[in-house]
């Protein structure tokens, strides 16, 4: 990362019209050096005021930062200079979510939707946008049910057939509370069983996660073995983004929990139990 981020440095210092800026930025921005991804990303746009692709990276950037109505905007900008601009719709239908503005969230994600159509990611977003609305649907009782129809339009009359989509929220109570952080169940093999991994961005993640982590929970065994250490129980590795804490499930499967730096440890480790308990139930009852 420092010797990428040297070299896009070098670059815009010979060159500062350089697009490169755009990619200096980004690297920045996944490294958390935050303050300095925004002021490349200013200085950029001063000479590209109308590139899409610069108001996207300050939109990543207020995320980053919990400036989630700058983002919108930075988004809505990208929207209007490049209509078929697939991320905007995702990042704005992000930032609404978060907002717990459904409705807005499920219209800016179905217009993701109709540009690709094949992006998984959308179409996870967009489930469990409608789930959402669905819950409300069902809060506000018969009446404002029909009231709730008509307001979030048509894309919602095949909510009921979501639940198969049920999985993906296996850990959402547990994950909402206290602070920043997701859940994965994986099996043996990767593939993600249950739980979501979005990052700031709109993106879901979680399969390019459980393809890395494929075979951790075998190695873990052999290593412990090796060390004459017993069974392992958790793993918990820090890294520059994020604490990553990780547990063995039947079957080789494996529980990920990923959180800010900023959570304290005990905490980390609490929510850790928790998802694995609520992970063990789900799969006794036929979940997996």
């Amino acid at each position: 990362m420092a010797d990428e981020i040297r070299r896009f440095s070098e670059e815009l210092a010979r060159d500062p019209a350089s697009p490169v800026y755009l990619q200096l930025g980004e690297a920045l921005r996944r490294g958390g050096q935050l303050d300095l991804a925004l002021k490349v990303a200013l200085r950029g746009l001063e000479r590209h005021p109308h590139q899409a692709d610069a108001h996207d990276l300050l939109a990543r950037i207020a995320v980053d930062r919990g400036e989630l109505e700058r983002a919108f905007d930075e988004w809505d900008m990208v929207r209007r200079i490049a209509p078929a601009h697939l991320g905007a719709r995702k990042g704005m239908g992000y930032v609404l979510f978060k907002q717990g503005k459904y409705v807005e969230a499920q219209t800016y994600l179905s217009e993701a939707s109709e540009l690709d159509g094949e992006d998984e990611t959308v179409a996870t977003a967009l489930a469990m946008v409608r789930v959402k609305l669905r819950e409300a649907d069902g809060a506000r009782g018969a009446q404002g049910a029909r009231g709730a129809q008509g307001a979030a339009g048509p894309a919602l009359e095949h909510v009921e057939h979501l639940e198969h989509l049920e999985h993906l929220r296996l850990f959402e109570e547990i994950t909402s509370e206290g602070g920043e952080h997701t859940a994965l169940l994986l099996d043996a093999t990767g593939l993600v069983m249950a739980g979501t991994y979005v990052t700031q961005d709109g993106r879901d993640v979680a399969q390019e996660v459980g393809a890395e982590l494929s075979g951790v929970s075998d190695e873990g065994r052999r290593a412990m073995r090796h060390l004459g250490l017993g069974d392992w129980s958790s793993l918990t590795v820090e890294t520059d983004a994020a604490v990553v804490a990780m547990a063995p499930m039947r079957d080789d499967a494996l529980l990920l929990v990923a959180a800010s730096k900023a959570m304290p440890l005990g905490l980390v480790h609490r929510v850790l139990d928790r998802c694995v308990e609520r992970a063990r139930t789900w799969m006794k009852k036929g979940g997996a």
